[in-house]
């Protein structure tokens, strides 16, 4: 009887194709992991398939197996337990859309990536993470955690003392977990249902570069003074969708992108932005702003673009950064263009610097404009009207 070659180099199973030390068997069918897979395999795909559990002891093996994708089939809790402990070199594991209720305890050292979105994970425990201390990226959106009443424990996450990336994207966490590795640089926590940002998220000096909170609950009495005070490399912020009715204080400012869109502003005042000089993107667009005090924006003198589109402003705001390459105006209730909007200062004695103004969709009456409010501006193919 000829041995079946299970263990040969350069046998690929029947339902997979293989290339080189890739192993392709994703949407295939298969309810099980093939028979057969090369035991050198680097990188092998499992994707879009109906597995619902995986052999014991199968993978145990694969000494050189650096990526598995097991995403959107059927895996639980149990189908999975003890199956990856034995993988060494094991670097990414996907394992999200299953039907995982915790994080797997067994993973390896070796880990850098592992996913585990749309899952129906509601808890997890430090003792989860404590094998794979070298854990670079961590992705968990479209989940249970939280439960809409409770965050995570705090420093659940702190055996991830090398982590750069946490995608905790559409949970129900209530307020941002506190104890973070100081190594994250980016968090993304879009769409949960987080209320306050309380102190102490960050016990230390943060490398933290880009945070988005857009899409919570999150009011001026929730974000505190002092929530973001670590987060002194902090560039980007987004706090698109929340219930903010003022410019929040005390933004680091090493920030270069704000988005607050979407929210319930009605007024900025002189000094709202007075210590982000280096602010590059300041998105308002979406609230309720019928007021702006004179050169509430000239503090910031990097600006490049402003949006202020779909609020109720009746007249451009005055004093704009001679540093702006663009504004958006759209959608508003403007009748005037002050003289001193765009053009003041430096920009009255030279070109300003602007190539886009959008004033589209307002109430401005073209035979009473008066045409000394855009005597800096290049032409008028820069300004909108329709």
């Amino acid at each position: 009887m000829q041995h079946f070659p299970y263990f040969m180099d350069n046998y690929c199973p029947l339902e997979c194709a293989c290339y080189g030390r890739v192993v392709q068997c994703s949407d295939k069918g298969v309810d099980r992991v093939p028979y057969g897979i090369p035991y050198n395999s680097r990188y092998v795909l499992l994707m879009n398939n109906h597995i619902d559990r995986i052999q014991l002891d199968l993978l145990s093996e694969y000494r050189t197996m650096e990526f598995l994708a097991l995403t959107n089939n059927r895996l639980t809790d149990g189908a999975i337990e003890g199956a990856f402990e034995g993988v060494p070199a094991l670097k990414r594991l996907y394992l999200d859309t299953n039907q995982l209720r915790s994080v797997p305890a067994d993973l390896p050292m070796s880990l850098e990536e592992l996913r585990l979105d749309n899952n129906r994970v509601e808890l997890m425990s430090d003792a989860a993470w404590s094998h794979c201390s070298g854990l670079l990226i961590l992705s968990m959106s479209n989940n249970s955690l939280g439960n809409g009443s409770t965050s995570l424990p705090r420093a659940v996450l702190s055996p991830l003392c090398k982590l750069q990336t946490l995608n905790l994207d559409h949970n129900q966490l209530t307020s941002v977990p506190l104890g973070l590795p100081l190594s994250i640089k980016e968090l993304y926590l879009k769409g949960n249902w987080i209320e306050e940002f309380r102190n102490g998220a960050f016990n230390g000096r943060s490398e933290l570069v880009v945070l988005d909170l857009s899409k919570n609950r999150l009011t001026n009495k929730g974000l505190l003074r002092d929530s973001l005070l670590n987060a002194s490399h902090l560039e980007s912020l987004n706090l698109e969708g929340n219930r903010l009715k003022q410019i929040p204080k005390h933004l680091p400012v090493s920030l270069k992108t704000l988005n607050l869109e979407d929210n319930l502003v009605t007024s900025v005042k002189k000094r709202a932005f007075g210590a982000l000089k280096s602010l590059e993107h300041l998105g308002l667009a979406r609230n309720k702003i019928f007021k702006v005090a004179v050169g509430a924006f000239r503090t910031l003198p990097v600006l490049h673009q402003l949006d202020l589109g779909h609020n109720a402003l009746r007249q451009v705001p005055r004093q704009l950064p001679v540093s702006l390459h663009s504004v958006a105006l759209t959608h508003n209730r403007i009748q005037a263009v002050p003289r001193d909007a765009f053009c003041w200062g430096n920009a009255t004695l030279s070109q300003s610097g602007l190539v886009r103004v959008q004033l589209q969709n307002n109430l401005i009456d073209l035979s009473d404009i008066d045409t000394q409010a855009f005597r800096c501006l290049r032409g008028f193919q820069v300004v909108h009207f329709y």
